[in-house]
């Protein structure tokens, strides 16, 4: 391929770093805002709304499967976006994927309920949620990509995790966006309350695009582009020669699982009526969980700047897998501040070493050439078991939904993977940037770097 695009004068690039951090943390909250919401609406409205209300425990049940059918769209969109993401650019990707999710969810605020539409409902409801999907496939992965690629060389870890940390402060917006609503009359929630979140999902379209519009491409993409070309099949290059790393990432997102039992199932449970904890009450805790994790992500994220990825990811991994059984223990006692307590320090604290790191972990053991295909195929395949992770615990814990002790079992098992993945993955924070990737990689220190 000729050489069409001429490398950034480093000096152009001051700052470039901290805008695509911002960039990344607001348009991922954004995006996300619009991903969460479906996820308390899964929990607390739709089993009323889209599905026979003559059965509760099977409507609730099939409401929490539409949410994962996102994750099981989102390998799809990944192999997709990954291949245009490598081959067109990170920018162009990310403004796309925004785009698509605020049309997707306001879309879903637009509905009929099954009371005015019958089956016609549920099944619109699951259309809507496969748009979603396939726009979370290419958003972390274009914003890791981005973040990683514009970063110095030694604070890949910290600037890439305002990604994450994007993510929760989304699902912290979306979370706090259902308290007003789910502290409205029945009636009122049931018939119209419900839509609100949604429809402010036109808005989140409208800053996001402000924002990554202006972003520049990275000088690593445009490096590549200009002395090599990209890669014609970016799929075919990824299967030939990172194969072992693609199956580690796939292991490693199994960790979401801790995220979506937490964020749903744990929310359904509480507040069923074998518990009967309030709404309200029960988003406070997903809500106070994530804005501890605002900070704990990035801390985390600066510790494995200077000790390494897998010793910060293997604490989160094995401490999620403990945790998990005493926050649900926590609930089924029906202590509220026990609750609280544990549920902070178990997602915002303890997930949050796995959650930080991530980004940077995956994405620094592709090259340029392919490291947008690679986590986002590693990452999504992960996240669709993680996604129907929900619907297992929902029929894993009794007819009741009661059973909290298998649903933890369950979880813990889901967190091996991911240890067994890091465990056998090597180090990559001291590597330079433009070795990522290769066979035989040097320290950043014995390579003459730009650090943007």
């Amino acid at each position: 391929m000729a050489n069409t695009v001429t490398p950034r004068d480093p000096a152009d690039s001051v700052g470039q770093p901290k805008k695509a951090a911002t960039a990344a943390w607001i348009g991922s909250a954004l995006e996300y805002y619009d991903f969460f919401i479906y996820g308390s609406a899964a929990a607390l409205i739709f089993p009323e709304i889209f599905f026979d209300k003559s059965d509760p425990a099977t409507a609730t049940l099939l409401s929490l499967a539409t949410f994962g059918v996102a994750y099981a769209a989102r390998p799809i969109g990944a192999l997709f976006l990954g291949h245009f993401g490598d081959k067109v650019g990170r920018k162009k990707i990310m403004v796309f994927t925004l785009i698509l999710m605020g049309l997707s969810t306001f879309l879903i605020g637009c509905l009929p309920t099954r009371d005015q539409v019958g089956t016609l409902a549920p099944v619109l409801l699951v259309a809507c949620r496969v748009l979603q999907g396939i726009s979370a496939a290419g958003e972390q992965a274009s914003a890791n990509s981005m973040t990683l690629e514009h970063a110095p060389p030694n604070r890949r870890g910290f600037f890439t995790s305002f990604t994450l940390s994007g993510t929760q402060g989304g699902q912290l917006l979306a979370t706090l966006a259902f308290i007003p609503i789910a502290a409205l009359p029945e009636d009122q929630l049931l018939s119209w309350g419900w839509r609100i979140p949604f429809f402010l999902s036109i808005a989140v379209a409208v800053v996001g695009y402000v924002i990554r519009r202006k972003l520049e491409e990275t000088p690593a993409f445009e490096q590549q582009t200009a002395s090599e070309g990209v890669v014609k099949m970016p799929l075919a290059f990824l299967a030939r020669n990172h194969w072992a790393d693609v199956l580690r990432v796939i292991a490693g997102a199994l960790i979401a699982s801790v995220s979506t039992i937490f964020t749903v199932w744990a929310l359904a449970y509480a507040t069923s009526d074998s518990v009967g904890m309030s709404r309200s009450s029960m988003l406070w805790v997903g809500a106070l969980a994530n804005l501890v994790a605002l900070g704990a992500i990035p801390a985390w994220a600066t510790l494995s700047d200077r000790i390494g990825r897998r010793p910060v990811y293997l604490i989160g991994a094995a401490g999620s897998a403990v945790m998990m059984f005493v926050y649900l223990w926590a609930i089924s006692t029906g202590n509220y501040p026990l609750t609280l307590v544990l549920g902070i320090v178990t997602f915002g604290v303890v997930y949050s070493a796995a959650n930080g790191v991530w980004p940077s972990f995956y994405g620094e053991m592709f090259s340029t050439r392919v490291r947008l295909s690679g986590m986002a195929i590693g990452t999504q395949i992960g996240f669709a078991v993680a996604g129907f992770a929900v619907t297992f615990a929902a029929q894993i814990a009794g007819p009741d939904g009661s059973d909290w002790s298998a649903v933890a079992i369950f979880t813990a098992a889901l967190c091996v993977p991911p240890v067994i993945a890091v465990l056998t993955a090597r180090e990559t924070h001291t590597i330079a940037t433009e070795q990522l990737g290769e066979r035989t990689p040097k320290p950043a220190a014995e390579r003459e770097t730009v650090t943007a």
